[in-house]
């Protein structure tokens, strides 16, 4: 059947009619329908930050690579020293951000181990995450074993020994308030973490 220039033209223009309606209806499909929920993507951070303190060489903070471990964390601060008990932590377990890793010194010879703690309350003073470790002997840890306690900075740790050096051994925890600069407050904080033998 011969169609007249007139009726071509009309047939073109229907089938690009239906070819752009085609596409259009295509390019909303691909969309996202308004009635589904837009979910929000958090992104997994590329490092953790977490303070290295006690029995290590160099005791700070430090960041590392998300999903390091606590041995990381304790090689990243130079390794343990000679005294350091890293048999109370967990060196497989994966670093949080803002976890404080503790590291805790040997009972010396003779004396009572004292059972590992993981203490909520040390961990909240820390940034909310658990730290493991062994209670301090306050009559026989040195001043960088005293910066492990919460609170405890250089200056204090000192006065704690120059106290015990002056005045003689602790016979209770509760003695501390007795070293300027650790009121009743302090001495709560510090409480569940040292002992006296």
């Amino acid at each position: 059947m011969n169609l007249g220039r007139r009726e071509q033209l009309v047939l073109v223009l229907l089938a690009l009619a239906v070819v752009f309606g085609m596409g259009a209806k295509y390019a909303l499909h691909r969309q996202m329908p308004l009635s589904q929920p837009v979910v929000e993507r958090r992104e997994t951070p590329l490092e953790v930050s977490v303070h290295v303190a006690g029995a290590v060489y160099q005791p700070g903070v430090y960041r590392l690579r998300a999903g390091s471990r606590v041995l990381d964390a304790v090689q990243e601060a130079g390794g343990p020293l000679p005294d350091a008990n890293v048999d109370v932590l967990n060196l497989a377990q994966i670093l949080e951000d803002g976890q404080k890793v503790l590291v805790p010194v040997k009972v010396p010879a003779g004396e009572t181990p004292t059972a590992p703690f993981v203490s909520p309350a040390f961990g909240t003073a820390a940034g909310g995450n658990a730290v493991s470790g062994t209670l301090i002997n306050i009559n026989t840890a040195d001043a960088r074993a005293l910066e492990s306690l919460p609170g405890i900075g250089p200056a204090l740790a000192q006065r704690i020994v120059e106290y015990r050096t002056a005045n003689g051994p602790f016979t209770s925890p509760d003695d501390l308030v007795n070293v300027p600069g650790i009121g009743d407050k302090k001495l709560v904080q510090l409480r569940d973490y040292v002992c006296v033998q």
